[in-house]
């Protein structure tokens, strides 16, 4: 490689314009202080459901935090492609509530079994369901996610590799730390509650970790995933709307 290429310090692809240089001076550094409002979602429709059971022990331990939750019971929720269950589209009663409560939140927490080494059904579903863009919104982008599963045998982490790709593709701010619950038959005792053990432990890990991801990130979500492609092609549809209203 040339070495008068590499000290050439001028970036002649580089739109001045659109291009910025991230400093300190660009976040907001007066946090807010009113209580995070988390969502959780869990993947089973069972009767004896674990993923839900985790995400109910989730619930009390981030309310004992402070946090604000509310659980969604993906009961009823059709399937994103099925008209004969859902004739009327994004108008079904299930996917309203799940569309409000995605705008309502903060962050969230996915919980899914692991089935035929994959996430469920269930648990896509309402992935599937939750849209990138509502109008000029995109009621994921910025927002705080934790991931969890639970296996019926040994320890895995297909399901939380997963959502840990589709948190990305939703541009939400996925936090390093994830849970894996291996035979959770185990785990939780004859009243639905979850035993001490490391991985109780591992989940109240995660949970604080997301309530230290969404108390410092909160406020400065729409800044943290702004980009440069996105200004530039920004710029350009309004130039190109502009354009055509002059002729």
């Amino acid at each position: 490689m040339n070495q008068n290429t590499l000290n050439d310090p001028t970036t002649p692809q580089l739109d001045n314009i659109h291009f910025h240089a991230p400093v300190v001076a660009d976040f907001n550094l007066n946090l807010s202080t009113t209580p995070p409002k988390i969502l959780l979602l869990y993947g089973s429709l069972r009767e004896t459901s674990y993923s839900r059971k985790v995400v109910e022990e989730s619930a009390r331990i981030l309310s004992k935090m402070g946090v604000e939750t509310k659980i969604f019971d993906p009961s009823g929720l059709p399937l994103v492609d099925d008209t004969a269950t859902n004739p009327q589209g994004t108008e079904h009663p299930k996917v309203k509530e799940l569309h409000e409560l995605v705008n309502w939140c903060e962050g969230m927490v996915w919980c899914s079994p692991e089935r035929h080494g994959a996430m469920t059904g269930i648990m896509k579903t309402q992935i599937d369901w939750i849209p990138l863009s509502i109008g000029a919104v995109r009621p994921t982008q910025g927002k705080t996610l934790a991931i969890m599963q639970v296996s019926g045998g040994s320890q895995s982490f297909n399901a939380v590799n997963q959502l840990r790709i589709l948190g990305r593709w939703m541009r939400m701010l996925t936090i390093p730390n994830q849970s894996s619950v291996a035979k959770a038959f185990l785990e939780f005792d004859d009243n639905g509650r979850m035993n001490p053990s490391s991985y109780y432990q591992r989940i109240v890990d995660v949970l604080e970790e997301l309530m230290k991801f969404t108390l410092l990130t909160r406020d400065n979500k729409d800044y943290l995933v702004n980009r440069y492609s996105e200004r530039i092609e920004s710029a350009e549809a309004l130039m190109k709307r502009v354009n055509q209203n002059q002729l």
